[in-house]
């Protein structure tokens, strides 16, 4: 038996070298690839979307859009064409769940921190009292890379219409005031094409795991 192995040592070898190739190969094949679905305004709840773009199933995409950043600077889609965002919506003097939110959106800021084609979007849902100033103080507070994330404000009917045409992401607030928002928890990821690739829960860890996974995987496509 020994002979007989020492004969055909060179044999054995290359066969089990190809049986490892091989069954790597298969494993490779049958493994399903990750991929990232396109939302489209029927795609989701209806309570997070606009009635006049319910209907639409296909080729939605973010609308442009004109706000004032931290820094006084106007923002438009031009400083986010080509890259991977993700957008929420918020208030500097939100109590409850936006200092979860903002410290998640830290950890992200700091996750892609080297990545250029990364950045971050977030829109005041009360423009009336957060000013400029307002929005820099709280930027400084929670050390805002201005290169990387603009918190933005402007007209409270713009903001209420990008969040629900373009974001699908909020729902309708008080019917006594046509443009109340009710504030959402919902963090958005857009591709560099503008489509909505994803929704993630701004307070949950686990999601925001997933969302690191998720960009990370938009950034080698």
């Amino acid at each position: 038996m020994l002979e007989f192995l020492k004969k055909y040592r060179l044999f054995f070898g290359v066969f089990f070298v190809l049986s490892a190739i091989i069954l790597s190969l298969f494993y490779s094949a049958l493994k399903p690839k990750k991929t990232l679905p396109i939302f489209n305004p029927a795609d989701v709840n209806p309570e997070l979307v606009d009635s006049t773009v319910q209907y639409k199933s296909k080729y939605h995409t973010i609308a442009d859009f004109s706000f004032i950043n931290q820094n006084g600077k106007i923002i438009t889609q031009k400083d986010y064409e080509g890259k991977i965002y993700v957008a929420d919506f918020f208030f500097t003097t939100c109590g409850s769940i936006c200092p979860k939110m903002t410290t998640n959106l830290s950890d992200i800021q700091k996750a892609f921190a080297n990545n250029p084609k990364v950045k971050l979007l977030s829109h005041t849902v009360f423009p009336e009292t957060d000013s400029v100033p307002v929005l820099k103080a709280y930027a400084k507070k929670h050390q805002v890379d201005d290169n990387k994330w603009n918190l933005v404000t402007g007209d409270k009917k713009e903001i209420y219409t990008m969040a629900r045409k373009s974001y699908l992401a909020v729902k309708l607030g008080k019917p006594s005031e046509l443009y109340d928002m009710v504030h959402t928890e919902n963090f958005v990821l857009v591709d560099t094409k503008r489509r909505v690739r994803g929704f993630y829960d701004g307070t949950n860890k686990e999601d925001m795991e997933r969302l690191i996974e998720d960009i990370t995987f938009l950034s080698n496509e």
